[in-house]
């Protein structure tokens, strides 16, 4: 047997058709504006490489990725679209890395300006960049009162090219859409004294995946603010918070595995380490291939489901690091049989992503960027 086919029946199914769908969703959603498909953490666990090919293919011009390596990855495979490096420069050494790769440096500062200005002067060249502004998210970007005055500078600079400015919502994805206005206005007040200096950058994007698809919650295109947008959970179909789901918007991951045993357990049998999950009956239990290694999160044990041959069933016991056992009470099941994680099983029958990480106590996001390198992903058409 070819070892390379010799391997367990844990995959992560890619569905590139919804993926295409979920871009068209999406663009329609942001009415004309331009859509910076956002594939950092390699895609939110998805592969980056397969999924900026098929948004390629679907119309895609602009991608965002956060780090220099994730950037490379895509050079390597000949994705030559532009790309927004989200979390900019951490040097002059990386600057010059980044500007060889052709990307375009979101600045964050002073300072990152000057790294990526003299990468510039040293290749020769006028390096496109973005700049943003902190509006009230406290991680990264200029502050405020301080961004006009940068801009400013930016837009004289003759390394640099002032290509565009953005800032990044802290809490679109919650009903209330009083945080998110707060945050634009004050980005508005910073756009107003930039062009008060004479400065109008030529790209202006604020609306991430929870804000795009609040925006028709709340009736308020406004915080669309910009020509363009910038998803990236709702790109796999994925809802940021559940009052933003979209039944137009499919889930492209599906997480699944096959059935390697079936036991018989007694009433107080414990089921895996610490005994501390006891059957409730006489019945049956699962063993699947699958466990914290894969992305299962060791926090699901005793709480999650999975999709046993299209039914869902409650985990038994904590998950260990390679298996995770299901309790089947009276319905015996044959090793073979499909077993989903999260996503669509083969009958339709579906146990989404969101689900899954309500029961683990985390957020879809996490369980997405956790499937693990050892599971390989399956491209399906």
């Amino acid at each position: 047997m070819d070892p390379a086919s010799a391997r367990r029946p844990t995959e992560a199914a890619v569905d590139l058709g919804s993926l295409a769908r979920n871009w068209a969703v999406l663009r329609r959603r942001a009415a004309g504006r331009e859509v910076i498909a956002v594939i950092k953490a390699d895609a939110y666990g998805h592969g980056a490489v397969a999924v900026a090919r098929c948004l390629v293919r679907a119309g895609c011009r602009h991608f965002a990725v956060v780090a220099l390596d994730e950037l490379a990855a895509l050079r390597r495979a000949g994705i030559d679209a532009p790309v927004l490096l989200l979390g900019g420069v951490h040097g002059p050494a990386e600057a010059r890395a980044a500007l060889a790769l052709a990307a375009t440096p979101v600045l964050h500062g002073a300072a990152h300006a000057a790294w990526v200005a003299e990468a510039a002067r040293g290749l020769g060249m006028r390096a496109p960049v973005h700049l943003e502004v902190d509006t009230g998210m406290r991680r990264m970007g200029v502050a405020p009162d301080e961004a006009a005055a940068l801009l400013e500078k930016l837009a004289a600079s003759a390394e640099l090219e002032l290509a565009g400015v953005s800032t990044h919502f802290a809490r679109a994805d919650e009903p209330d859409p009083a945080p998110t206005r707060a945050q634009l206005e004050l980005f508005r007040a910073v756009l107003g004294a930039a062009r008060a200096r004479g400065v109008r950058p030529p790209h202006v994007h604020v609306a991430n995946s929870a804000a795009l698809l609040a925006a028709r919650a709340w009736g308020e295109e406004a915080v669309l603010e910009g020509d363009a947008v910038r998803p990236g959970l709702a790109l796999y179909g994925v809802a940021p918070a559940p009052h933003l789901a979209d039944p137009e918007l499919r889930p492209v991951m599906t997480l699944r595995t096959r059935v390697g045993a079936v036991r018989r357990a007694a009433a107080g049998d414990g089921v895996g380490y610490g005994a501390s999950w006891r059957a409730p009956g006489s019945g049956w239990v699962a063993t699947l291939p699958i466990g914290y290694a894969d992305g299962v999160p060791w926090s699901a044990g005793s709480r999650g489901e999975v999709l046993v041959a299209g039914r869902r069933r409650p985990i038994a016991g904590r998950v260990s690091m390679d298996f995770t056992t299901v309790w089947l009470g009276a319905d015996a099941v044959e090793p073979g049989e499909e077993a989903v994680v999260f996503g669509v099983a083969q009958g339709g029958e579906r146990l989404t992503v969101e689900e899954a990480a309500r029961a683990a106590g985390t957020m879809p996001y996490e369980l997405l960027v956790r499937v693990t390198a050892r599971v390989p992903r399956v491209l399906v058409a």
